[in-house]
This record gives C-alpha cells, sequence and structure tokens, in this order.
C-alpha cells in the first residue's frame, strides 16, 4: 500500500470510502450505506486513484471489478480501521478476575505488617490471576526512572517530599513513636524531647538511603538535624530482635510500632513532636493515569487505608493510656 504517513492526503475519511468501495464495487451502493452523494463518491474515488496510483476499479461490462492492487490491499485497509475504531471505542468494564498482567508496586518496608497483608488478601480474593511483586523502595532516582518507563505501575511512600509532577493520592497517617526494650534507661518516659531524641543510638533499615526518601531523615534534614545511625540491618523482621539485646531505639510508625511491642519485650515511646506525622500515600505516573488495572489497584489500597484509619484514634489512645501506666 502507498506511504501512509507521508504528504499523500490519504485521510480516514478516504479510508473509510475505500473500505466499503473495495467491498461493493459500486459507487451508487457505497454512497447509500455511507449516506453520501454519488457526485462525492466518485469524487472521492478519483482522489483516491491518484493517491495511490492505481484505478483501483476498472469496468468489466456493466459493472466495475477490482484491480489487482485493490485485491491487495483491501484486507489491509479494512484493519486498519479496525484498529483506528478500537482506539476510540469505550474500554470494557474492568473485571479484576479476569486481569492476568504482572503489577509491581515499591512500598515502604515499614507498611509489612500492618497494610500489605491485607492488600494480598483482597488481591487474592478479587484479582486471583494477577501475580503481584512488592519491591522494597530502592535508590530514588531508580523509582521515578522505573515509573516513567512502565516497569514499575505504582510506589507507596512515606517522605516528606513526594515528587511534584507525579500524581498524588493521601492514604493514611499515623503516630511516629520510639521502639525500644523494656529496660531501656528512656523506657520509664511517655515521650522525649528532641535533643534527647538526637542524642540516642539509632536502629535503622535504611542507612544508605537518601534523606529524600527517607521519612524520618527527611523530616530531619528539614529541621537542619540528624540523627546517629549507630546501627542498620536489612530486614524490618531483624529490628525487634535487634532492640531486645541492644540499647539502640527504633523510630517508626505506631500501628508497625505496636505490632512489634506484642511481644512483651518492648516499650512504645512519643515521638519528640518536631518530628511530625508520619503520612503514607501512593505514587503513579501520568502515563498509567488512566489504566483500568492501575485504577483499580489504587481503590483498593485506598479501601485498605480506610479500614486502618478507622483503627487509629483508637490506637493512639491505647498508645496514650499505656504511657500514662509507665510514668
Amino acid at each position: 500500500m502507498a506511504n501512509l504517513t507521508g504528504e499523500h492526503g490519504l485521510d480516514l475519511r478516504l479510508m473509510r470510502i475505500l473500505n466499503v468501495l473495495l467491498d461493493e464495487c459500486s459507487v451508487s451502493k457505497t454512497a447509500t450505506i455511507l449516506g453520501q452523494s454519488q457526485p462525492s463518491v466518485s469524487l472521492a474515488l478519483k482522489r483516491l486513484r491518484e493517491i495511490l496510483g492505481d484505478p483501483l476499479l476498472v469496468r468489466s461490462g456493466v459493472r466495475l471489478i477490482p484491480t489487482e492492487k485493490s485485491l491487495k490491499i483491501k484486507e489491509q485497509v479494512a484493519n486498519i480501521l479496525r484498529e483506528i475504531d478500537a482506539l476510540a471505542a469505550p474500554e470494557e468494564e474492568f473485571d479484576p478476575s479476569r486481569f492476568d498482567r504482572r503489577f509491581r508496586v515499591y512500598a515502604a518496608n515499614c507498611l509489612g505488617t500492618f497494610f500489605m497483608p491485607r492488600i494480598g488478601e483482597l488481591v487474592r480474593q478479587e484479582a486471583p490471576n494477577m501475580p503481584l511483586d512488592f519491591c522494597t523502595i530502592p535508590d530514588e532516582t531508580q523509582i521515578f526512572s522505573e515509573l516513567e518507563q512502565g516497569k514499575l505501575d505504582l510506589v507507596i511512600g512515606n517522605w516528606p517530599m513526594p515528587r511534584e509532577y507525579l500524581r498524588f493520592a493521601p492514604l493514611l497517617e499515623t503516630e511516629i513513636v520510639l521502639v525500644m526494650r523494656n529496660d531501656h534507661p528512656m523506657a520509664h518516659r511517655s515521650s522525649i524531647d528532641f535533643d534527647d531524641y538526637l542524642a540516642l543510638d539509632h536502629l535503622s533499615p535504611t542507612p544508605h538511603t537518601s534523606p529524600a526518601i527517607s521519612p524520618i531523615d527527611g523530616q530531619l534534614a528539614q529541621l537542619d538535624a540528624k540523627r546517629k545511625i549507630a546501627m542498620s540491618v536489612a530486614e524490618f523482621t531483624l529490628v525487634p530482635h535487634m532492640l531486645e539485646r541492644t540499647d539502640l531505639v527504633f523510630t517508626s510508625s505506631w500501628p508497625f510500632a505496636e505490632q512489634m511491642a506484642q511481644s512483651g519485650n518492648l516499650t512504645i515511646v512519643k515521638a519528640p513532636p518536631e518530628l511530625a506525622r508520619m503520612r503514607f500515600y501512593t505514587l503513579w505516573h501520568e502515563r498509567s493515569h488512566l489504566s483500568p488495572g492501575n485504577q483499580w489497584f489504587r481503590k483498593l489500597l485506598r479501601r485498605v487505608a480506610k479500614e486502618i484509619n478507622e483503627d487509629i484514634p483508637i490506637i493512639s489512645n491505647k498508645m496514650g493510656d499505656k504511657a500514662i501506666q509507665q510514668t
């Protein structure tokens, strides 16, 4: 077929006329089907002959019959029009039970015990054919390049200043607290002031992460302060075990801290008010904003966050009661 991308004048209207002409081999029938006049279809056929360099339909007695080129391009023209129509057609209602594309999410580690299991539960219930990868948050530049390239679908973050050019939606916010062993020198306090906080030896799971994507170090950087990270671990699951055997303290969100303290060997103390609250949110790229799968997953996250948000006021009250008992 002639080059469809050059300066040839072959537009969508002419292609639709050509498609019907090749089916009907009749100017009058084509005009009737398309609701156009015969002269306009005749003019269109003349223009098509000029563009494609072929008569397309020739007389054989009283009939028009297709040329060899017409027979050659007929199916190609029909396929092109089907693809164009498919682009403009409304999408079918999204059915998560039929969604089978692998979905990749970068999520803050401290969401692990109280957030991601519920997400996993709902995904297995509603989209059992969708492979889901939860990945720990790596280097900052990698996150945004992978979102842009489509290698990553969504980020669940909690650092203070997300990139402005990404799509953003809040999920939940919680108290920031310290976790330490029961006999730690600070464990008897109900809260701790900022200077004492900076003087403590801290345990961190992200020693090499840029402050730009660290919820605690990012907030401290905005305050022109820095804590002393005395030890780091690669896995969040190691945190409670390290705290039980050292004089280190760990800073985290209240729900995650409560999960760790259930063993009875750890104490939770309120963090300095300068650390504010920890906010969790979703980030995604404009390229996937209208993706049905991405839209469905974002709604699922909001459902889970709503459940947790409803419990957080109760949890915070429990923390206050515990702190009062310790004083």
